[in-house]
């Protein structure tokens, strides 16, 4: 194909969406409510995944040590833990800043006659936090295990939620396979969805098509320029949908900023735009040539 030819095909698939009129329109009608419906779900699994994620980094791992232990013993036990290649950062938290955190939770009034140095009974520890979270129950063991390289042991115990992380971790997986599902699902109904609509605007236009086929015009020829109707259509029914989305979730988080637990759970449009913007426009522009290229195929055997 030369680029005379090419730019033919262009100008009659352009003519082509202006020249049907309402079957046009109906075709970009169907493919905003379909990316639309697609993509509020694609924000809603993309905001869930990013609280599950945040629900998995928050998992830590509390290292209690014994009151025995001195300061060159957990200088030590610290080597150990930063050592361990499954640890992303440790804190050391004192016994007076154990007993600090009680109060401010508690009230003064639960910890009256333990603040003092002498009084606290509670041990020092380590918060460890770890790069992958399924790992917490290894790196667990992994540190209570330390305590058999002592005659005296210097690890109280440790604490991550044994049970509750576990449950945890299944549920965002769950929650993340079903919206993938869910989403997918959406996906193929759109395709489907569009395609037979712009199956209707060619089915009122196969007279010309056989004509075409009668007159010598090759399968290519007659192709082309509803490659580019199919990919105009599916273009701007699919900016028509980015924008209405980018829009309505912009709004949707600039109410949310007035609501300080819900502004932490809502990711901001900076970090959405490119990937949903990519995925339902290359969406919109694909469907659009598949529906054309399978709706054409049957009136090309002449």
């Amino acid at each position: 194909m030369n680029f005379r030819t090419f730019l033919r095909h262009l100008r009659e698939g352009a003519k082509s969406v202006f020249r049907n009129g309402w079957m046009s329109v109906a075709s970009v009608t169907s493919i905003v409510v379909s990316l639309f419906i697609l993509g509020v779900f694609m924000l809603l699994v993309m905001n869930v995944n990013a609280l599950a994620d945040k629900a998995d980094s928050n998992v830590q791992i509390n290292t209690y040590l014994n009151l025995n232990v001195d300061e060159k013993l957990r200088e030590t036990i610290k080597g150990e833990l930063e050592a361990m290649p499954e640890v992303s950062a440790i804190k050391f938290v004192s016994k007076e800043e154990g007993m600090k955190e009680l109060e401010e939770s508690l009230g003064s009034e639960w910890v009256e006659g333990f603040s003092e140095a002498d009084q606290n009974p509670l041990p020092d520890a380590f918060e460890v936090s770890v790069i992958e979270p399924t790992t917490v129950s290894f790196v667990a063991d992994k540190i209570t295990a330390l305590n058999k390289k002592y005659t005296e042991e210097p690890i109280l115990r440790v604490k991550y939620g044994e049970g509750t992380v576990e449950t945890l971790f299944k549920i965002t997986k769950t929650v993340r396979n079903i919206g993938f599902i869910f989403v997918a699902g959406l996906g193929l109904m759109s395709m489907f969805l569009i395609s037979n609509t712009i199956r209707v605007t060619i089915l009122a236009r196969r007279r010309e098509i056989g004509i075409m086929k009668l007159v010598g015009a090759t399968n290519n020829f007659i192709r082309w320029p509803f490659f580019v109707e199919g990919a105009m259509i599916g273009l701007m029914g699919s900016i028509v949908t980015v924008t209405l989305l980018f829009v309505g979730y912009n709004r949707l988080y600039a109410a949310s900023q007035t609501d300080l637990t819900l502004a932490q759970s809502l990711i901001p449009l900076g970090d959405l735009w490119l990937p949903i913007g990519t995925i339902v426009v290359g969406l919109g522009i694909v469907i659009g040539i598949w529906g054309s290229t399978m709706s054409i195929r049957k009136f090309l055997k002449v």
